[in-house]
This record gives C-alpha cells, sequence and structure tokens, in this order.
C-alpha cells in the first residue's frame, strides 16, 4: 500500500501541471504515455523482433502524430494515412514472414496500432478542446475505479465472473454510483451548470459502465497472457494499460457524446 500511494503521488506532481499547462509540454507527456502503453501490449506477443517492433512504434506514432493538434473529434481518421499503415503492416507480413512473425500477428498488430492510437488521439485532442472536459473524463474512470475497489473489499460478496475475480457486483454498482454522483457533480458546478440534468446523468452513467467494460477488457488480455499486470512502470499500480484500461474506453465511447455535452 505505501508503494501504491508513493508511485501515485510521484505521477500526480509530474503530470498535473503538464496537463494544465497544455500545448507541446502536455503533448510530449501524452506521447510518452502512449508510446508505454503500446510497448506494454507488443511486448505480450513481439519481444524479440527489432525491426518489427520499430516499424509498429513509427506506424503508432505517425497516426497519433495527424491528429495531435485537432481540437475536434469529427473525423478522427485520416484515411490516408490509415491505409498507408495497412500498406505497411501488409508488407511486414511478406517480409518478416520467415521469422517468427506471421499474418496472426500482424493483424494483431494493425489491431492494437488502431485501437491505442485512435485511443490517446481522442485523449489528446479532448485536452485540446478544454482542460475541464480532460478532467470530466478522468474523473469518472478514477472515482467509479476507486469507490468499486473499496466498496467491493468491505462488502463485495457476488463476484462478477472469472475474467477478474477480485471485482463483485457490489463494488461494481457502488462505483458506479459515487462515480456518477461525484462527477455529475463536477459537471453542474465547474462546466455547465444549465445542462439538461438528466442528459449529463445519462452520458456520464453510460461512460462509467462503458469504462467498467473497459477494466474488464484489459483484464481479459492479461489473463489470456497470463500476466499479473502490463508492466512494473509504477509499483503497486502497475503499468500504463493497468491505469488507463477504462480511461481508454471512455475517450472512445466519449467521441458519440462529446456534440451533446460542448
Amino acid at each position: 500500500m505505501k508503494k501504491r500511494i508513493i508511485s501515485a503521488i510521484i505521477a500526480l506532481i509530474i503530470s498535473l501541471p503538464l496537463v494544465y499547462v497544455g500545448g507541446i509540454p502536455f503533448y510530449i507527456l501524452a506521447i510518452l504515455i502512449a508510446l508505454l502503453g503500446f510497448k506494454e501490449i507488443l511486448d505480450l506477443i513481439i519481444k524479440d523482433d527489432y525491426w518489427v517492433r520499430l516499424v509498429s512504434f513509427i506506424c503508432f506514432l505517425f497516426l497519433i502524430g495527424t491528429s495531435i493538434t485537432k481540437t475536434s473529434l469529427d473525423n478522427l481518421l485520416d484515411f490516408k494515412v490509415l491505409s498507408v499503415i495497412l500498406l505497411i503492416y501488409g508488407a511486414l507480413a511478406l517480409i518478416r514472414h520467415q521469422s517468427k512473425f506471421n499474418i496472426e500477428k500482424g493483424f494483431y498488430l494493425i489491431g492494437v496500432t488502431v485501437f491505442l492510437s485512435t485511443a490517446f488521439s481522442c485523449l489528446i485532442i479532448l485536452r485540446n478542446m478544454s482542460l475541464k472536459y480532460f478532467i470530466y473524463v478522468l474523473l469518472i474512470a478514477i472515482m467509479t475505479d476507486t469507490f468499486a475497489h473499496s466498496i467491493g473489499t468491505l462488502f463485495g460478496k457476488s463476484k462478477i465472473n472469472e475474467i477478474s475475480p477480485n471485482k463483485s457486483w457490489e463494488g461494481c454498482f457502488g462505483g458506479t454510483f459515487f462515480g456518477v454522483l461525484i462527477s455529475v457533480l463536477f459537471y453542474l458546478f465547474f462546466i455547465n451548470q444549465d445542462v439538461n440534468l438528466f442528459l449529463i446523468f445519462f452520458i456520464t452513467l453510460f461512460l462509467s459502465i462503458i469504462g467498467q467494460l473497459g477494466d474488464l477488457f484489459f483484464s481479459l488480455i492479461k489473463r489470456y497472457y497470463k500476466v499479473k499486470d502490463f508492466s512494473n512502470l509504477m509499483p503497486g499500480h502497475g503499468g500504463v494499460l493497468d491505469r488507463f484500461d477504462s480511461v481508454i474506453f471512455i475517450a472512445l465511447a466519449l467521441v458519440y457524446f462529446i456534440n451533446f455535452l460542448m
């Protein structure tokens, strides 16, 4: 617990000023976090092929770089850029087919590259649009996760499923309740007090549930590859994807609701 608290404090001291300032300092932080998250998932399947990893990192950076200065979530993907990435991975599968890299891993790389680059791009663009909306999204994920863990530890008896044995329905409902309550109050007090209350409640509830599904989704990945954490970057917390699992799904879902919020 002590390591968990210390590493969380250090992460906040480093990240909060950069998030607040925005611009280039925030871009550097966001790209670094995204690259570390991408590395964690690459390490699960492609550990010793230097060239495949190098090309993958370049493609990932290329996708994020095309959207880093955008201020709107409309037309998020540039299909010209995406087509180039797909062609590169196709060529890579042909060139490296005699190594451990095969078609299956090629499709895996396409999926994780587009998936993670899109999610982290959404977060970066959201910060470009508004610091308050960025905080709103993080608040949903953090409060839902924090209260789900606390309430589940104290009162959890009904396990959800075998994917994440420590999660309970009691924790799920408790985390959703407090996560939605705190996030809605933040929105009303700091963003827009004239918003339709039913609308903001529904959107926040949906995003809280989506965030928990994201947590389970990444738990399923870890269970499939038989690892406890994606990395040991943050003692007591795991890696980037262990901390951003729910945020990633919330960021992707928010694309469909941002026009109702702004």
